[in-house]
Order: C-alpha cells, then structure tokens, then sequence
C-alpha cells in the first residue's frame, strides 16, 4: 500500500490529475455504474494510507452517495486518514431555518462529511452567518481558502487597467470584492441587493456617478441562476460604467446562459476550474497543492483511530 494518493470522481478528473502531477502522486478515479433502478454501485483504486478524494460537490446528490461509498471502501481497504478536497461545496447557503419545517442543510451536510473525512478542504465556500467553517465540521479539520490570490496573479498576468473599479453584487461579496481589490492596488465599491426571490432581485449604488465611465470588474464567488450578476450589470450600465468584465470563483450556471450575461452588458466572465464549466481560466491547482503538501511529508497529523 502506498503512503498518499489520489482519487477522484470522473467529472474532476482533468483538475485531478493536474494536481496529482504537481505533488507528485498516483492517480485513480472512481468507476461509478447506475442499475436500472437508479441505485449506485462504486469502485474506487487501491487504497493508501492517506488518500485524497477530489470530489467538487456540484449537482451534489449522486456525488454524495459516491463519496460515502468509496469512503467505506477506502477504509475497509486500509485507508486511515481521508482528505475531502471539495473544490465546490455544496448545501452550505442554508445555515438557518427561515421558515417553520425548513431542513438547515449546512448543519446535515457537515455532519455527513464530519463521519466520513478527517479533513475537509475548499475555496470561499458560501457561508453566510458562519464565520469558521470548523464548526461545520465536528471532530475534524476543515479549511475554507480563498480563490482571490489566484484571482490576482491571472490578472496580472494579462493586464489590469488602472482606472478599473472593482464590483461586487452585495454586501456578502464585501470581503473578497475588498481582497481583491487590495491585491490589485485598485478602487472597490459594493452594491445594494434586495432578492424578492430565487430568480428576481433589485441592485443598486450609493454613489453611481463614481462608476461613470470607469470599467468595472464585477465579482461573485456563486453564480447559479445569474440573476444578481444581470441585475448588478444593468444597474452598472444605466450608472454609465464603462467596459463590465465578470470573475466569479464557483460557475454553477447553464453555459446557454451567456447570451443573456452579453444581453445585460458583461463583455466577458471567467471562472476557476472549481467546477468544470466552459468559462473556466483561473486554475486553483498550485493554491490546493499549497496545502496539500504536508500530506505528502513525514509530519503530517496523526490518523484516526
């Protein structure tokens, strides 16, 4: 048995297998098969000592499942220590029951993940009135990093405008709208949104006129149905803004809805590789292998007993 590897979910193979690279580690993904009856059979790799499961939890039901049954079959196989590396990671926007008989999915989902994982890791994972992802996760490690230091370094990479303003659609985007921006060395401003439901909601500024003519690069860590970033890209444009560019870390929306990003003003709009999603071209591969390294040497933590 191996010391470290990897396994991953087919849909994370490409981002897998970079990773798998840049630390040096085998690679074996995870054969899944549906029965007629819609139950899962799942076959995972040899097991390792300490194995790494890369599995981005978007369309996070079957992917659930997945995971608990390679889990089982990773320790029955001798694995001791597992680490869930959860690029995207899924049921952590209901923290609360808002409405009498509502599931708070954050609480489940965590405990889940706490009987399955030693350590839990991903990137800006939507929390809202959560501010330490560890007690999302009883008993075990967990880290939520930060997509805005890979953010920056593409910027940079390709050029940044001096004049442009950095946007972000509402008051939960303030922190990493504000990273960035502090990273870049440029202007931040965060707009005002009122949601009256999943798919409408009302965006506006405090001061518009600062936005006339400057280009905005507008940025969101979740875009699903992309309603708050049309509204945003609208109210950006009747406030005369300039050129709009868009950046978002998770991109959760059909690629058909590109037309109506262009429709509502986005010239353009990049995603990591988080999920596999055509607008992709901001890889997080060195920020995960960052963290992962000491998995891969003689000190990492002691395992499960």
């Amino acid at each position: 048995m191996s010391d470290v590897a990897i396994q991953c979910l087919p849909s994370g193979a490409g981002e897998a297998g970079r990773l798998a690279s840049l630390l040096g580690l085998p690679l074996h993904e995870i054969a899944l098969h549906r029965f007629p009856d819609g139950e899962m059979r799942v076959t995972v790799g040899p097991a390792a000592a300490t194995t790494i499961i890369h599995a981005s939890l978007d369309q996070p039901n079957d992917k659930l499942i997945a995971l608990m049954f390679a889990a089982e079959a990773l320790r029955r196989a001798g694995t001791k220590r597992l680490v869930l590396l959860a690029p995207y990671l899924c049921y952590m926007r209901q923290d609360a029951a808002f409405n009498e008989g509502e599931a708070i999915s954050q609480r489940a989902i965590g405990r889940l993940i706490a009987g399955i994982a030693d350590r839990v890791i991903t990137v800006d994972a939507h929390l809202h009135r959560t501010p330490d992802i560890r007690t999302v996760f009883p008993g075990i490690e967990a880290e939520n990093l930060s997509a805005m230091p890979a953010i920056a370094n593409t910027l940079r990479a390709t050029g940044i405008d001096p004049a442009m303003i950095v946007v972000g659609p509402d008051a939960e985007s303030g922190p990493w709208v504000s990273d960035l921006a502090d990273r870049l060395g440029l202007a931040h401003v965060v707009a005002r949104k009122i949601r009256r439901g999943d798919r409408s909601v009302e965006v506006g500024f405090n001061d518009p006129a600062s936005l006339a003519g400057r280009p905005v690069l507008l940025v969101d860590d979740i875009v699903s149905s992309g309603e708050t970033l049309i509204a945003c890209a609208r109210a950006l444009t009747a406030a005369g803004a300039g050129t709009i560019d868009a950046i978002v870390t998770h991109a959760l929306f059909p690629s058909a809805m590109a037309t109506s990003f262009t429709d509502a003003g986005i010239r353009s709009i990049r995603s990591t590789t988080s999920v596999s999603h055509p607008t992709n071209a901001i890889a997080l591969d060195e920020t995960f292998a960052a963290v992962l390294r000491r998995e891969t040497g003689p000190d990492f933590p002691e395992t499960r007993t």
